[in-house]
């Protein structure tokens, strides 16, 4: 069962985006599939068709009063499950404070599920508190939702020093897999030259001990599309919304990166004829890139 846990402490950058529709692209790959909203301001469930009211049982209730995850999630669809969050979650972080191993609760409880899942994905808070220590702590891999721009990228230092403590002290089976670039544009000068940065860093960490000495920046680029942004007021998510969209598209390719498959890109030209009239032909032609992604 591979745990990953989707984070950033910067808001705005596509955790939630990622979380649910990586989920239920990867359930329509034939995967089992749950997401965990670690959120209090519960958008992943909202996202999923959920009203987080506070009166159904959720993640607090999983933290705070141990409740087993099989009595909280609900079944969204085929192969996609979600343990749903609420603003009672936001009290988790004070009355978890004297708790002793209040990090690992979630991980323990995971363990009680283990099998039940092929994937188990962790929607975080844009913060670096208990309840995203508790997602590092339980996951065997991170995702790195980043948007290209240098604000985005100042963060990660301080991300990655977090997933260094939490594997050194708590967990050393966590790796940071990969950053996942969303709301991309292709066309910008500036996002390629964040791009180039970000690759530059990772390439200096190779052969380290770090925990992203093996990490990659995903092929696939989740490019800007209004779609992904209107999806979530319907409660749906992006392959049950608009299944043919770019967005749709891009998670899919996404998910079969995930599970190690092949991606494609798409070579586009331009005729014109003898009247002046353009053309576009489109082909589509496997590019050669490693396909193994490291599993903690």
């Amino acid at each position: 069962m591979r745990r990953i846990a989707i984070i950033n402490q910067k808001g705005g950058v596509g955790k939630t985006t990622t979380a649910v529709n990586l989920a239920a692209a990867l359930a329509e790959c034939g995967q089992r599939v749950c997401v965990l909203d670690l959120d209090p301001q519960a958008h992943a469930t909202t996202h999923l068709g959920i009203e987080p009211d506070g009166k159904s049982a959720s993640m607090y209730d999983v933290l705070v009063n141990s409740r087993p995850l099989a009595e909280v999630r609900r079944k969204i669809g085929d192969g996609l499950w979600l343990a749903g969050s609420d603003i009672n979650l936001a009290a988790a972080e004070v009355e978890l404070a004297g708790v002793v191993g209040r990090e690992v609760i979630l991980r323990d409880l995971l363990l009680q599920d283990e099998g039940a899942f092929d994937f188990v994905l962790m929607d975080c808070a844009p913060s670096l508190g208990v309840l995203t220590l508790n997602a590092l702590s339980a996951a065997n891999e991170v995702f790195i939702p980043l948007q290209a721009h240098f604000l985005a990228l100042h963060g990660l230092g301080k991300l990655f020093e977090t997933t260094a403590l939490v594997a050194k002290r708590i967990n050393p089976a966590l790796k940071v897999t990969g950053v996942v670039l969303c709301l991309y544009e292709a066309t910008t000068r500036l996002a390629q030259e964040v791009i180039a940065d970000l690759q530059d860093y990772l390439d200096k960490s190779r052969g380290t001990a770090a925990p992203w000495a093996k990490a990659r920046v995903f092929n696939t680029r989740i490019r800007r599309n209004i779609k992904l942004a209107e999806c979530p007021s319907f409660g749906k998510s992006i392959m049950a919304y608009a299944p043919n969209c770019h967005g749709a598209e891009d998670y899919a390719a996404l998910a079969r990166e995930v599970l190690g498959e092949r991606p494609t890109v798409i070579a586009a030209r331009v005729q014109v004829d003898d009247r002046g009239k353009a053309s576009v032909v489109s082909e589509e032609r496997p590019i050669a890139v490693a396909t193994e992604l490291p599993v903690g």
